[in-house]
């Protein structure tokens, strides 16, 4: 695949995911677009979607490869992990763990916040049960 089709598949990727729409990510993965690549701002299709909290599309990346422990953006922004839990969106915190993300993975290169943190920290009850119970395993 060329370097333009790439980040044209990723623009558009993206756009999908902003727009919540799984039918068009399901269309443009099929299409070849990689899940793991990020647009121009460093953002990965997996953490977009896991800030926006849309489960079914995080599932979806994650059953396309999509490493769940990778982090976003170019030092702002962290892991999709760590994205779900503080913004308290409880089913993507448990997609992401069923899919094998890390519980107790820290951002920023391990020097950061931990999802437990950041649940905490906003008080999101379900995603600090979620992530106590997978990090008591």
């Amino acid at each position: 695949m060329t370097r333009r089709r790439r980040k044209k598949l990723t623009k558009r990727l993206m756009d999908a995911v902003r727009h919540g729409d799984s039918a068009a990510v399901g269309a443009i993965l099929r299409a070849g677009a990689d899940p793991n690549h990020a647009d121009r701002d460093g953002t990965t299709p997996l953490y977009q979607a896991s800030v926006g909290g849309t489960a079914e599309i995080v599932r979806q990346f994650l059953t396309a490869g999509a490493a769940p422990d990778a982090e976003s953006g170019h030092g702002d922004e962290g892991t999709p992990l760590c994205a779900a839990a503080a913004w308290g969106h409880g089913d993507v915190v448990r997609a992401l763990l069923d899919h094998g993300a890390d519980p107790s993975r820290r951002e920023d290169h391990g020097t950061g916040c931990s999802p437990l943190d950041w649940a905490a920290r906003g008080a999101h009850s379900q995603a600090v049960e979620l992530l106590m119970a997978a990090r008591s395993r």
